[in-house]
């Protein structure tokens, strides 16, 4: 499959997938978990079929591996989705997950003892700046949304710290997950898609809870024919749908996009699908969005694009054809 192709899944699924799950939100702020279970349900069949080949193929990591790994993916997702029942809108949600390369950086230096350059500091200074600047105007627009007793502000704003605190405990936790996945790698080699499949399947088994209350809820929404087939079904069960999908493309484009280009280009890119989520998000649904952060979020995206050294990389490939002519000569 080529790069371009993969690019495309990145680009149309795991934008969709945003629009789908702020669709959903909008309607059952309290939906989180039965988007994560739906999500990981169609990863675990899927991966069930084509992957363990329904059990008969022994897995290359010890399953000890994976339960832990299993319990740090199950949090992050979990975590993540529930945030947003605590008045975090969804723009602030994709800026703040955003801040994943501080989140590698710090437990890099801690755990790895790792040493980086100086561009690379100044990189997650930047995009600390820009995550901070968001978040504090996002904190002004929750006393401004929740004008009310004393006692209605506090609570709106302890429930939003809530979120945020929500938010940076994921952050820190998907960065252990990837250090622990990449010590797993250098042992017993890559199998992305097998620690996938592992990863859900395993997960499905603790998340069991809340399922009932948030189907019923999805049940009385509005009912809508589906194009072709021409089912009527309930509106947000069809969005269910949509965004599972549109996650399970998405996880393909990005898997098939490590496997084809360089992490230069794949992180560029992820960098670049998220920017569009947020504009789409902005523009389509209405968020509160003022200057301040607009400002807060290109300072994340330059300090993202400066982490990646695409500006050396880009002036690399522009002076190639000027170092091969003086070669020649």
């Amino acid at each position: 499959m080529g790069t371009g192709l993969a690019i495309a899944l990145v680009f149309v699924g795991c934008c969709s997938n945003v629009v789908s799950l702020e669709l959903l939100v909008r309607q059952f702020p309290g939906c989180g978990n039965i988007v994560t279970f739906a999500q990981f349900l169609f990863i675990a069949l899927e991966g069930l079929i084509f992957e363990s080949n329904f059990g008969r193929k022994k897995p290359a990591i010890p399953i000890r591996n994976y339960v832990i790994m299993v319990t740090m993916f199950f949090t992050v997702s979990v975590i993540n989705n529930y945030a947003l029942n605590f008045n975090i809108a969804m723009p602030l949600h994709m800026i703040f997950r955003s801040g994943s390369l501080i989140a590698n950086m710090i437990l890099g230096i801690v755990i790895l003892k790792k040493r980086y350059s100086a561009s690379k500091y100044l990189s997650i200074a930047l995009v600390s700046a820009g995550i901070f600047i968001c978040t504090i105007m996002s904190a002004k627009q929750v006393n401004v949304a929740n004008e009310g007793s004393e006692e209605q502000n506090v609570y709106a704003f302890m429930r939003w710290l809530i979120g945020i605190g929500m938010l940076t405990f994921a952050l820190l936790m998907s960065a252990r997950m990837g250090i622990f996945q990449e010590t797993l790698y250098k042992q017993y080699g890559k199998h992305s898609k097998e620690a996938l499949f592992y990863n859900v399947s395993v997960s499905l088994l603790r998340h069991a809870e809340h399922r009932i209350a948030c189907s019923c809820s999805l049940s009385l929404s509005a009912p809508t024919v589906v194009p072709v087939v021409g089912l009527n079904v309930p509106l947000m069960w069809l969005y269910l749908l949509i965004n599972v999908i549109t996650q399970y493309v998405c996880i393909r484009g990005v898997f098939i996009l490590t496997t084809e280009c360089a992490s230069l280009t794949v992180t560029l890119v992820v960098t670049l699908r998220k920017f569009l989520s947020l504009i789409f998000s902005i523009l389509y649904f209405q968020n509160p969005f003022t200057e301040w952060h607009w400002v807060g979020t290109g300072v994340v995206f330059l300090g993202t694009l400066l982490y990646t050294e695409v500006w050396s990389s880009m002036r690399a490939a522009l002076r190639g054809p000027e170092v091969k002519e003086k070669k020649a000569d």
